[in-house]
């Protein structure tokens, strides 16, 4: 609170108070971090037991926003449990949004994010749809980037794996109310990790009407919580049938793969290939990786040439519906030639068969598990991600 004395015309004063939220908070401030450092050093796990999720390095990043006084200083402290009360919103209304990015080795010796602008452009968005508090991007990244740095021992040098990032903001406002979080804590995480399916070969999937994984209008568009623990039970059950992701669908319609995006290649009658995934509805999670097999198909023969595509064969690169109807009608007449899902965790995994009704679409074998336009995407993407290959300023060095 603050007290202004204003003079007036009879020589007197008069006090104006100012309520505390007549101030804007504080806004997040990386320039203000601070370190805490452990005295304790875990031991990094060997390769082989680098599984996604099991192991987390020695910090991470906390920062706390209250309404009145705004952001605090960020801190890197070392890994531990939050204390968060018992009614807060993110344990009784789901208030949480994050984001999936990593940190590669380049053969300097130097860790790059990949395209990070858009995760932090994705966290904004998905905060701002659930009312968490606002902040500035570009300053969760630079605590992002200190975090990698201070924790470069962290990250893998083996090909195939990564240092992978969860920043994550969740809603703590200690009330039943229904109503938006005015309270919340940004905390940064990283885990060591290999290749998400450990098996060299593509993945089956269940095409799913009931239930859904998100509806128009709804918020499947973002990267909040909500939308991944209602689909496990379908995902069980998918497992049990011997499938291993769901192909979710709205009516004929398909959308997404497990929490992956969906691509299939289509010959065309010219003798190109289309590469096609359903349009940006709201239903579908823009995906970094998804944009970028966008851009470097419809690069390809034109700005560079993909390895292993020849630089005659065009790749039309679209966004836009498909059905389980299509897939049915393109593999009955042989065009079908690959499906592949794409994500952070899995970059680019093939797709041997989609389950529906009870009986299997089977797409073309394929050695290794990626068709040849997969896997000349996986490589370049890869390349880029690790700074074998400069594209776009894609790959950002943290230094």
């Amino acid at each position: 609170m603050s007290l202004h004395m204003n003079g007036i015309g009879n020589g007197q004063a008069s006090a104006a108070i100012e309520s505390p939220r007549d101030a804007l908070p504080g806004p997040l401030d990386a320039s203000r971090l601070r370190i805490n450092l452990t005295t304790a050093l875990k031991v990094v796990p060997p390769p082989e037991e680098q599984l996604f999720g099991k192991h987390y390095s020695d910090h991470m990043v906390v920062v706390d926003f209250d309404p009145v006084t705004g952001w605090s200083d960020p801190e890197i402290k070392p890994y531990g449990p939050l204390s968060i009360d018992p009614c807060a919103s993110i344990f009784q209304y789901g208030t949480s949004v994050f984001e999936g990015m990593k940190a590669y080795l380049g053969p300097d010796g130097k860790a790059r994010l990949f395209r990070p602008d858009l995760n932090m452009a994705r966290l904004k968005k998905s905060a701002d749809r659930l009312a968490l508090p606002p902040f500035d991007e570009g300053e969760v990244l630079k605590l992002i980037t200190k975090l990698v740095t201070v924790e470069a021992r962290w990250i893998p040098a083996t090909k195939g794996h990564s240092l992978y990032i969860r920043p994550t903001i969740i809603g703590t406002r200690p009330s039943l109310g229904v109503r938006a979080s005015d309270t919340a804590i940004l905390y940064i995480i990283l885990s060591p990790t290999g290749p998400y399916f450990r098996i060299s070969k593509p993945i089956s999937l269940l095409a799913v009407n009931d239930p859904v994984r998100a509806w128009p209008g709804g918020t499947g568009g973002h990267k909040v919580a909500t939308n991944y623990s209602p689909t496990f039970k379908p995902q069980d059950y998918a497992e049990k049938l011997g499938y291993d992701q769901v192909l979710w669908l709205i009516g004929d319609n398909i959308t997404e793969v497990g929490a992956m995006n969906f691509f299939v290649v289509i010959k065309r009658d010219d003798g190109d290939l289309d590469v096609i995934t359903p349009p940006l509805d709201g239903t579908i999670l823009p995906g970094i990786t998804r944009q970028s097999v966008l851009t470097l198909a419809t690069a390809h023969a034109t700005r560079t040439i993909l390895s292993g595509i020849p630089g005659t064969l065009r790749l039309h690169a679209d966004e836009r519906r498909l059905t389980i109807t299509d897939l049915r009608a393109w593999a009955s007449d042989g065009r079908l030639l690959e499906a592949f899902a794409t994500g952070t965790a899995a970059i680019i995994a093939g797709i041997g068969r989609i389950g529906v009704e009870g009986k299997d679409i089977v797409l073309p074998e394929c050695k290794g598990g990626l068709g040849p336009v997969a896997k000349a995407l996986f490589e370049r993407i890869t390349e880029i991600q690790t700074g074998r290959v400069e594209w776009e300023n894609w790959a950002i060095t943290c230094e």
